[in-house]
């Protein structure tokens, strides 16, 4: 048994009962002590429905107030909350489900026909949550305390490099995570998070675990809209949002010649390696990108840039937070290494696997530290093309496609070649009613990479592909679809 605390939805609802816990687009909002009501009813419903300590319970919806109240509902009970991704196939969600030994499985209306499907040939129930009846009291007892050591939640990771796995988060893995954030960027009285990335990723995830440690409110969206977050920066006392690039990019379309407002002080950028001249343009228009450095394994963020260095050291993901360790794998101070970390919010390990040996995680990420100890990254090490013994990193190319005029979106990915062993191959997304050719494209690079790096050829594509946090899947990208034009 390791360190216990009070149940955190407990502990908000009686130092700010009235305080709004989850406001939604259309003004509805939920206080704490109404989070905590419904989901105690929540609990006491889904241990009448068998539900017990311990059991594994999938859930499968869209970001709701509703979503909360399931997973509070879950961590009063003690079973771990299985978050499925809404963008799955039924088999992808009959092999997470087989795999996480998944005993009762809860999903919202919108989702009902792809969990039917997946559960075709399991000896399993699907739960509809809108048809749940809340009870208000049951002979059942709640937990009023949460052990650190327990685990919470299992999310799954994309599986870049074979199946899936789940990823194991304990209560303490979040309570640290929200903790090291805190101590990173500070806690305002009037801070309101706006959440727009999906609740089933660790990135949206982890705002509801902030929001209910320290007794924050969160403006919650179903999903991205450029217009919608803009129009809450501006007009519902926005101070933080959490991003990536592809929705960075649309922020700026939005704002256009304008700027935030002067409360907004955080825009939290993760993902992966961002452009510069993506940077170069939120630096010009004030706009405090903090970039940050994590995956679902560090529950979120391990390594974030402090506000006094957001434009000092434009491009970083700055340094470990506080209880965590970052160190590079490499032989000389300032090298390309893998990333490897420690720290109270790494995960203990995956679900029905091995477990990992010794308390440090290699990433599977690249990156170097500058002169002052700042993390850079890099890219993924499974991404990077070796070409003539030489290693080009896509994300550099990418880079400065994406300062080309006309260019909306790139990606890179390297395509065998018989004499250099790969070679970097060019995927692009054109502004509308822009005609480039790949001639402006190779010369465009040439004048800005060793030739090495320059792609050796172009495609021009519909749309690059994305997985549900928005981030760049480069193993899709020769299936992607070709546009016709000059190639």
């Amino acid at each position: 048994m390791g360190e216990r605390i009070p149940h955190w939805l407990d502990k908000q609802a009686a130092l700010n009962p009235l305080r709004t816990a989850i406001e939604i687009t259309d003004g509805k909002t939920i206080s704490f002590s109404e989070l905590r009501e419904e989901s105690r009813k929540m609990a006491y419903a889904l241990m009448d429905n068998g539900v017990e300590h311990g059991d594994h319970v999938a859930f499968l919806a869209s970001n709701s107030t509703m979503y909360a109240v399931f997973i509070h509902a879950v961590s009063y009970i003690g079973a771990v909350a299985v978050l499925l991704n809404t963008r799955l196939v039924s088999k992808e969600i009959t092999y997470q489900l087989t795999d996480a030994h998944v005993s009762h499985f809860y999903v919202d209306g919108s989702h009902m026909q792809v969990a039917m499907d997946s559960v075709k040939e399991l000896d399993l129930d699907v739960h509809r949550l809108e048809h749940v009846e809340e009870k208000k009291e049951s002979a059942h007892e709640l937990q009023a305390d949460l052990d650190l050591d327990d685990v919470y939640t299992m999310m799954y990771t994309s599986g870049t490099t074979g199946n899936p796995k789940a990823v194991m988060h304990t209560y303490g893995n979040h309570w640290h995570s929200a903790v090291a954030s805190a101590l990173n960027l500070g806690t305002q009285e009037k801070d309101k998070w706006l959440n727009c990335l999906p609740l089933f990723h660790v990135g949206g995830f982890s705002i509801l675990m902030k929001s209910v440690v320290y007794g924050m409110p969160i403006m919650l969206l179903e999903k991205f809209d450029a217009r919608q977050v803009h129009e809450a920066i501006m007009e519902k006392g926005i101070t933080h949002v959490s991003v990536v690039t592809v929705m960075l990019q649309r922020l700026l379309e939005v704002l256009e010649d304008g700027r935030y407002p002067g409360y907004f002080r955080c825009m939290l950028l993760g993902g992966g390696p961002v452009p510069e001249v993506l940077l170069n343009k939120t630096s010009a228009k004030g706009i405090p990108v903090f970039q940050t450095y994590g995956m679902t394994e560090t529950s979120s963020q391990i390594a974030t840039l402090s506000p006094e260095f957001a434009f000092s050291k434009l491009g970083s993901a700055g340094k470990a937070l506080s209880p965590a360790h970052l160190y590079i794998d490499c032989t000389e101070s300032g090298e390309v290494g893998e990333i490897i970390v420690r720290g109270p919010m790494v995960s203990k390990g995956y679900y029905n696997r091995p477990e990992r040996e010794g308390e440090y995680l290699r990433t599977g990420d690249l990156g170097f530290e500058d002169e002052d100890g700042f993390l850079y990254v890099v890219d993924r090490v499974k991404d990077v093309i070796i070409s003539g013994g030489e290693n080009i990193y896509p994300a550099e190319v990418e880079s400065v496609l994406l300062s080309l005029p006309g260019v909306r979106e790139a990606g890179v990915a390297g395509r065998p070649d018989e004499r250099w062993g790969e070679v970097p191959a060019a995927y692009i997304v054109t502004e509308d009613g822009a005609r480039l050719t790949e001639k402006e494209v190779m010369d465009w690079c040439r004048e800005r990479l060793a030739k090495y790096k320059c792609p050796k050829e172009v495609h021009w594509i519909d749309e690059i592909p994305r997985n549900a946090s928005n981030k760049l899947v480069r193993r899709r990208l020769s299936s992607s679809s070709i546009q016709g034009g000059d190639e």
